[in-house]
């Protein structure tokens, strides 16, 4: 499976910055916004501010079955880099 790659840069209430990417099944900019929020909510950190600035389409990749999986199950799967819970 491809997944489209939204890269996603957002100011924790503390002031630090997280660093992750939405990975999802459709290119919708919009989705991937929601999606970002409803797991910035589910960690505590749904007062940050995230729009098109903030969550960017990146590029397409292949999957690994537990992305997939995550996926089919959810619409999306939160790859966290940096600053995340």
């Amino acid at each position: 499976m491809d997944i489209h790659v939204y890269d996603t840069y957002v100011k924790a209430k503390d002031g630090h910055t997280m660093h992750f990417d939405v990975f999802t099944a459709v290119k919708d900019d919009q989705k991937a916004i929601e999606f970002a929020k409803e797991w910035l909510i589910s960690i505590g950190e749904g007062e940050a501010v995230i729009t098109s600035k903030e969550c960017n389409f990146c590029h397409i990749q292949s999957a690994s079955s537990n992305v997939v999986e995550a996926i089919n199950k959810d619409g999306y799967f939160i790859y966290k880099m940096e600053g995340c819970k």
